[in-house]
């Protein structure tokens, strides 16, 4: 089956706001702690092999990457957050670019919050929730490397994160939806583009 994720192309990567593309059109960005399968995740959305840069060693990912799917349409991969060893400074000026980037960016429709399977809202995962619910951010959590557990485990994970995804918006009317996720056995694809398709119009 042909989908727009499989026309994504490169388009840039900004080391800073100013570097951005014009704040028009949809985007949805892709966040997660620095080994959650992030690249991979965005690889496997758009069927190519090599779109998102993967890497064994986690947090190498300094940029704000963009990817097109036509003139109107982006994704975005942040940097990943929370295990990187890098300098202070570094992780101060992401801090302060991601906020910014995430508070101001009026093209964005959405978050996809990867997180581990095996190490859901960890406290990063939750600062980030509750950032995008005090935003009025819709959130799409992966629970990534799926495979890593039996189905009857993967699925109990998935109804523990959801009562936690129901705990967070409570009293909001911001979705915070949760599925299950793996790259390597392409688990739970149908969903995650259903959640883009809508955030997209598509």
């Amino acid at each position: 089956m042909n989908t727009p994720y499989r026309h994504a192309e490169f388009l840039c990567a900004a080391h800073t706001l100013a570097q951005t593309p014009e704040d028009d059109g949809l985007e949805v960005a892709f966040a997660g702690r620095s080994n959650a399968g992030k690249s991979s995740a965005i690889n496997v959305i758009t069927d190519q092999k090599s779109l998102a840069r993967t890497s064994k060693t986690p947090g190498r990912t300094q940029q704000i990457v963009f990817f097109t799917l036509d003139e109107e349409r982006r994704l975005v991969d942040l940097p990943g957050y929370g295990y990187a060893k890098v300098p202070m400074s570094v992780k101060l000026h992401w801090q302060k670019t991601l906020d910014l980037y995430l508070r101001e960016r009026k093209s964005l429709q959405g978050l996809i919050l990867l997180m581990d399977i095996r190490h859901p809202f960890t406290e990063y995962d939750t600062h980030m929730t509750n950032w995008c619910l005090a935003a009025h951010m819709p959130v799409h959590i992966l629970l990534t490397k799926a495979d890593k557990l039996s189905h009857g485990k993967a699925s109990s994970v998935l109804q523990q994160v959801r009562k936690r995804c129901q705990d967070l918006a409570q009293g909001q009317d911001t979705p915070v939806t949760a599925q299950l996720f793996s790259a390597l056995k392409k688990e739970g694809l149908p969903g995650v583009r259903e959640c883009l398709n809508d955030w997209f119009n598509y």
